[in-house]
Order: C-alpha cells, then structure tokens, then sequence
C-alpha cells in the first residue's frame, strides 16, 4: 500500500473511534450522572413508630425479628443495630 493511503485508513479509523466515544459519552453519559444524582433522607426511630403486634409494618420500615429462635442465634452487634431501628448489616 502507499504511504498516503495508510495515512488516510489509519486517520479514518482514529476519527472514528473519536466520533464513537463522543456520541457514546453523550448518550451513556447523562444517563449514568442521572442515575447517581439521588437523594437520601434519614429519619431518627421514636417510640411510637412501632407497629402493633398483628398489623404488617409501613412500607420502607424496618421491623426487627423478636422471635425467640432467632434471637438465640444472633450476635450482640446484630441485636444493637436492630435496638437502634437500623437494617443488620452484620451477620
């Protein structure tokens, strides 16, 4: 091949691959920044949020398991993060 026409192919191809990440980051790009821009509210537990025993709690809540079977086997620091109203994060 001539020199000039591996110029052209390789500079067709760079420009190519330049226009594709372009579009890509474009198209990709805002969808992924969408994704990540969320926000998040935390409440403090009260006494009185608490369901009633028999009535299924409300929606996003967490409800810790009070059964006996399950308390035997579960450790001090799963027993305080429920105490504290927050989801167990440790086994």
């Amino acid at each position: 091949m001539n020199i000039k026409v591996k110029a052209l192919v390789g500079s067709a191809i760079l420009g190519s691959m330049i226009a594709g990440g372009a579009i890509g980051a474009s198209l990709f790009g805002s969808a992924a920044s969408a994704q990540a821009s969320t926000t998040t509210t935390t409440t403090t537990p009260t006494a009185t949020s608490t369901p009633a025993p028999g009535t299924a709690p409300a929606a996003g809540t967490f409800k810790p398991n009070e059964d006996p079977a399950h308390e035997a086997g579960e450790s001090a620091a799963r027993e305080a993060q429920e105490n504290a109203g927050q989801m167990p994060t440790v086994p």
